[in-house]
């Protein structure tokens, strides 16, 4: 038993519900339209809780500008602040709505950072460099063909379309928020779509540069994303990468979790197919300022 049995705090993780009202497609498992069942059970446990926040991890929809009218109204019952990142999916739209995603889901910006009792939390758009997201004639496109070309070349596993990669100012305040972060003593959490460690299909272009940069700081402590519904799990210098389950996977077996942050570990509470997970924390030197900022 550990001693200290109240958590410095809570928050609640969803990854690909991806709704859409269509057919399921029987041969990936995916139920489209049943995540809006399953993401109502969702909320109405977090709600039931004390949390800071929740977050869903990307592919809110899966297809159709429509989609969003659906699954958004649901947040609006959730009791606690709400954060969304954005995957690839959330970008099947036309093309003229394209640079209207961000707002339709109410994102301060494409990536952002706060901080909650001494823990910074960074949430970053890992479709900035993408073959989706820019409009067209937008130079990302260029430079996301080029990333997968490379990739290609290389024969690497992650060298897919429905993957992409940081862009360099992005790239550059990720690096400065951690070591600002550093600075002042805070334990970091980063946040994603796309997966960086381990070695996966589904893992960004980058993944390489993503995960060097977390080995440069001791403070970050974890990095969550979605994208892969199989979901994972990997440690690698003292960085635990979880990767959580996607919603929209069988016909009524949900998947989303609870995290509870104590002084020396992070406790997982999996629901329906999410996995319960106790991850160990190296060093913790909690700080009591709340702040936000972009």
């Amino acid at each position: 038993m550990h001693a200290d049995t109240q958590p410095l705090l809570r928050f609640g993780v969803i990854a690909d519900p991806q709704y859409a009202a269509v057919e399921p497609n029987l041969v990936l498992g995916r139920y489209y339209a049943n995540s809006l069942t399953k993401l109502a059970e969702a909320i109405e446990t977090f709600n039931a809780e004390d949390l800071a926040f929740v977050v869903t991890l990307g592919d809110i929809i899966d297809r159709g500008w429509q989609s969003f009218d659906a699954i958004l109204p649901l947040y609006d019952t959730l009791r606690h602040p709400s954060h969304f990142l954005l995957g690839n999916h959330d970008f099947h739209v036309v093309p003229e709505r394209l640079g209207q995603v961000f707002g339709r889901v109410g994102m301060p910006g494409a990536y952002q950072t706060f901080a909650i009792a001494g823990w910074r939390f960074v949430l970053i758009d890992g479709n900035e460099v993408s073959l989706f997201a820019p409009p067209p004639g937008d130079p990302r496109l260029t430079a996301a063909e080029t990333w997968i070309e490379t990739l290609k070349s290389q024969g690497a596993d992650n060298a897919h379309p429905w993957n992409a990669a940081l862009g360099e100012v992005q790239f550059a305040w990720l690096e400065e928020t951690l070591r600002k972060a550093e600075a002042v003593g805070e334990q970091v959490i980063v946040m994603g779509h796309y997966p960086v460690y381990p070695a996966n299909a589904h893992n960004m272009w980058d993944s390489q540069r993503i995960v060097d940069l977390f080995g440069r700081f001791e403070n970050v402590v974890a990095y969550f994303c979605g994208h892969n519904h199989d979901g994972n799990y990997g440690l690698l210098d003292g960085t635990h990468f979880v990767n959580i389950k996607g919603m929209v996977e069988t016909p009524d077996t949900t998947a989303y979790a609870i995290v509870e942050i104590h002084a020396d570990r992070m406790e997982i509470r999996g629901y329906g197919r999410e996995t319960d997970r106790t991850l160990q924390l190296e060093t913790v030197t909690p700080r009591l300022a709340v702040s936000a900022s972009r």
